[in-house]
């Protein structure tokens, strides 16, 4: 079955969703397998990915109960034959149509990534109110709110305090950032609880109506950086349960990190699946095949 063939108006393409209009009020997101690194999507996708994505979102969004934008994961009452059937449970939502906020919102509770690349190198957007003498890795004092434009095409670009007021409007600057910052604080508490750091994260929101909800997948690994807690260490390059093990390979390659990418070997795809599988497992207690079976994937 190809997504071209689903009976729906196509919206748009992600660099791993595709977005059907079901109705004036009622979008399909499909997560694919498809994995992007340095905002460059990969030529060989990995299995099970978007029902991993799709899981962790389905569970975050009923442990934080929190205004979202998900309706339903029952397919039902949907004109599919049965290959677009099989294809789609697990990976795809029937989601509330949003206006979504131009502002991607970003939670760091640790120094590391392109955040401490840039600390290194003098300070800058990112970093602007950390005090002097941090490590790579560093635990922050506090959760800092860290909020980039968001892309149509090619990189985010990170936001200074003052820039993403300009961009949305202090009284919605100062909402996001709330928000954000409690569920980052609540999703990394109950991620340490399971063994697993929550690193920094990344969340969307948008309006419907009037109404303020969080849309997009939430706290996966494509959208959050994991670590085990057990291996942490300031200033050590931490393993991780997300795609920072795709990025690592690439950089070994000495891509420069502009189109195509090169291909992934065997063993980078299983070694990418089984760690998100990991995270998966790990947060949310359950074996993955449990989920798969329960969504009759």
């Amino acid at each position: 079955m190809s997504l071209a063939t689903l009976p729906f108006r196509h919206l748009a393409s992600g660099k791993v969703r595709e977005i059907y209009e079901l109705d004036d009020e009622r979008l399909l997101f499909v997560a694919t397998d498809r994995i992007s690194a340095y905002d460059v999507i990969l030529p060989d996708p990995i299995p099970d990915k978007g029902r991993v994505l799709t899981g962790l979102s389905l569970y975050w969004f009923d442990l934080l109960d929190v205004p979202n934008h998900l309706l339903t994961t029952d397919l039902g009452d949907l004109p599919l034959d049965d290959d677009a059937r099989r294809e789609l449970v697990g990976r795809a939502m029937v989601v509330r149509r949003a206006d979504v906020v131009p502002m991607e919102c970003v939670v760091r509770g640790y120094l590391y990534g392109s955040a401490w690349r840039e600390y290194r190198a003098g300070g800058g957007p990112t970093t602007e109110h950390l005090p002097a003498g941090l490590e790579m890795g560093s635990e922050l004092d506090e959760p800092i709110f860290t909020p980039a434009t968001k892309a149509t095409d090619g990189h985010d670009e990170n936001l200074d305090e003052a820039g993403a007021r300009t961009l949305v409007g202090d009284d919605l600057y100062e909402e996001l950032r709330r928000r954000s910052l409690d569920i980052y604080r609540r999703a990394a508490d109950h991620a340490v609880s399971r063994g697993v750091i929550l690193a920094d994260t990344k969340f969307e929101f948008g309006f419907v109506g009037d109404e303020l909800v969080l849309v997009d997948e939430v706290l996966t690994p494509d959208s959050s950086r994991y670590w085990p807690a057990d291996e942490w260490e300031s200033g050590k390059t931490m393993p991780s349960f997300d795609k920072q093990y795709v990025r690592d390979w690439l950089d070994s390659t000495g891509w420069d990190h502009t189109p195509p990418a090169p291909r992934l070997p065997d063993e980078v795809i299983a070694g990418t699946r089984s760690r998100y599988v990991e995270a998966y497992e790990k947060i949310t207690e359950r074996p993955f095949t449990e989920y798969l079976e329960e969504m009759g994937a």
